[in-house]
């Protein structure tokens, strides 16, 4: 397996390093976060000072089973990041070899890489990032072969319909679940592995005892039984993501693909587009695999017009 380098969105103080000012005065647009987060309150003092309890998560878990319709028969568990449960998904099985459908976000190849996994070979193992990152592509059930099924839904509350959560159960799968990008709350730092009973009392044990700060439990229940946050969030990042395409299309971009969450453009030259942005201290992704890609999370309210200047 060639080694992959762990290149991702943010960096703001590189880039605040590189053209001038504060992390302050910048606009990061290089991830997939959701620029309004979910208000956070009611945090009870015993949160912070506390061990987690069980009964804060199992409320979060159970807010977690109604909120993407878990099978009954399947298992959940919360984790400190969907990053964590990436890192231990290649010791489920042991090693052999590995499917990674490219070009995607490359935490999983990573992984995988550091556990000896190769690319040749019938695979052992199959991850999918559905839909995936940086172009949106969507996978159906049936294109995952592999005896274990890796189904990275990191991306996927913004369209919930298409969710692949009704086979979590099925020998063998794994779907994980992030919480910070559509509830905009990366900073807690909270995941969900959901699957086959057995995987999941597995990484259990390779978690350890409380893997989820009490923070993190109380304000994750919330979030996932606050349906009515969920449908309106949805509905504007459709709108503000339409918004988006038009604003850089009009510049002579094309839209190749993303969600409501990132949208992912042909610039032509994607570095010299980085450039013209960050000269207005607007921070964008582009990818070593690609010269004319450039993606763009999508801005806060307030900051429309700055992106309209810098254009």
């Amino acid at each position: 397996m060639t080694k992959k380098s762990n290149d991702h969105g943010g960096g703001l103080d590189g880039a605040a390093r590189q053209y001038g000012g504060n992390r302050t005065d910048w606009i990061d647009l290089s991830t997939g976060i959701n620029p309004l987060p979910y208000g956070v309150s009611g945090i009870q003092p015993d949160a912070w000072t506390a061990l987690p309890d069980q009964t804060a998560a199992t409320n979060l878990t159970d807010a977690a089973r109604a909120f993407w319709n878990v099978p009954d028969t399947a298992a959940i568990l919360a984790a400190p990041g969907a990053s964590s449960l990436i890192a231990n998904m290649p010791r489920l099985a042991p090693t052999a070899s590995v499917d990674i459908t490219g070009p995607t976000y490359n935490e999983h190849a990573s992984a995988f890489e550091v556990a000896g996994w190769k690319t040749d070979g019938a695979a052992a193992a199959q991850v999918v990032v559905h839909p995936n990152n940086p172009d949106g592509r969507i996978w159906s059930i049936d294109q995952i072969k592999a005896p274990l099924r890796i189904i990275d839904e990191s991306f996927c509350d913004v369209m919930p319909l298409q969710s692949l959560i009704q086979h979590a159960a099925e020998p063998g799968t794994i779907v994980l679940k992030s919480f910070g990008k559509f509830w905009g709350l990366a900073g807690l730092r909270l995941g969900f592995a959901i699957g086959e009973p057995a995987l999941i009392e597995q990484l259990k044990t390779m978690l350890g005892p409380w893997p989820v700060s009490g923070p993190a439990l109380t304000i994750g229940a919330q979030a996932l039984r606050d349906h009515d946050w969920a449908n309106q969030t949805r509905m504007r990042l459709e709108k503000d993501a339409a918004k988006l395409d038009q604003l850089i299309t009009a510049k002579g971009a094309t839209v190749v693909g993303g969600t409501t969450l990132f949208r992912l453009y042909d610039v032509g030259d994607a570095a010299e587009w980085q450039d013209r942005l960050a000269q207005s201290q607007i921070w964008s992704r582009i990818f070593p695999y690609s010269t004319r890609w450039l993606r763009l999370g999508l801005p806060h309210p307030m900051d429309w017009s700055r992106i309209e200047d810098a254009l």
